[in-house]
């Protein structure tokens, strides 16, 4: 009896065994008639890649101008190396000192007659002259050349014409003092070289920077001023500007009485000469 109770035993240990009961003491009871929860795996947290860095857009540094004592400085110089007015007309060219030149078609430097006993000074070229490369080609300047005709001068014969500004400003707007600070060494030196016996002037703006007065023309216009060239005073006459005249044709009377009063100048200058 007890050898059968020895085997049953043995076979019931083996089958439990076989079934997967392999501690025959745990710490704690186990119920084995609930089902065991299911094993929850916790997720494998995948590595996240660095974020790719965002392009970098290179900034360009702005192409500065020259500064205002250097370009100054520069236009003095290149004004008074020139000894003829092609020298002064190449220097011109080359000169980078002036914001107007990067947005100007040409260089406008002067026409007529070197040396003619009559400079006329405007203010900056618009835009028949940007494009020609010459001074007063436009309307403004047909009527010059009628006013100028008027007493017995023409820019093929007698009279030499420029302006203070040589690159049309944007839009026509008035040069800055800035712009027209790099143009007055080279037209300092333009007035020296072409030595005039008379001088013009047209317009407030070109009063204001060739004589350094800042009324305006209505009260300048008909008055006699002189202007150094060397070691003599040349006259100087501020009148009307021919484009101020076109907006303002009643105003030419004015004009007129400037003009007749250069022509008087011009013969009292001949005369002397002639007495001499």
């Amino acid at each position: 009896m007890m050898a059968e109770m020895a085997d049953d035993t043995l076979a019931t240990l083996n089958w439990l065994v076989e079934a997967g009961a392999d501690e025959a003491i745990a710490n704690e009871p186990v119920n084995r008639l609930v089902a065991k929860p299911p094993v929850t795996q916790m997720p494998i947290a995948t590595p996240r890649a660095a974020p790719l860095p965002r392009p970098v857009t290179p900034v360009r540094a702005p192409v500065a101008a020259p500064a205002g004592d250097d370009a100054i400085g520069s236009a003095m110089a290149a004004a008074a190396s020139a000894a003829t007015l092609e020298e002064l007309k190449s220097a011109l060219e080359a000169f980078d000192g002036c914001a107007l030149k990067r947005t100007a078609t040409n260089t406008v430097f002067a026409d007529g007659v070197a040396h003619a006993p009559v400079m006329v000074i405007g203010e900056a070229p618009g835009r028949d002259e940007d494009r020609s490369g010459k001074p007063f080609v436009g309307r403004a300047g047909q009527l010059l050349d009628k006013m100028l005709a008027s007493i017995g001068l023409d820019r093929k014969a007698n009279a030499y014409i420029t302006n203070v500004i040589n690159w049309r400003p944007p839009d026509n707007r008035d040069p800055s003092p800035e712009e027209a600070a790099a143009c007055l060494p080279f037209l300092r030196r333009h007035i020296e070289l072409a030595n005039p016996q008379v001088i013009i002037l047209l317009g407030a703006v070109a009063a204001r920077h060739v004589v350094g007065v800042s009324d305006g023309i209505m009260k300048l216009r008909g008055r006699w001023m002189e202007y150094r060239v060397g070691d003599r005073m040349v006259p100087l006459m501020p009148t009307l500007h021919p484009a101020y005249l076109l907006r303002q044709p009643a105003h030419k009377k004015l004009a007129w009485r400037d003009l007749q009063s250069v022509r008087d100048r011009l013969q009292s200058l001949a005369g002397t000469r002639d007495a001499v």
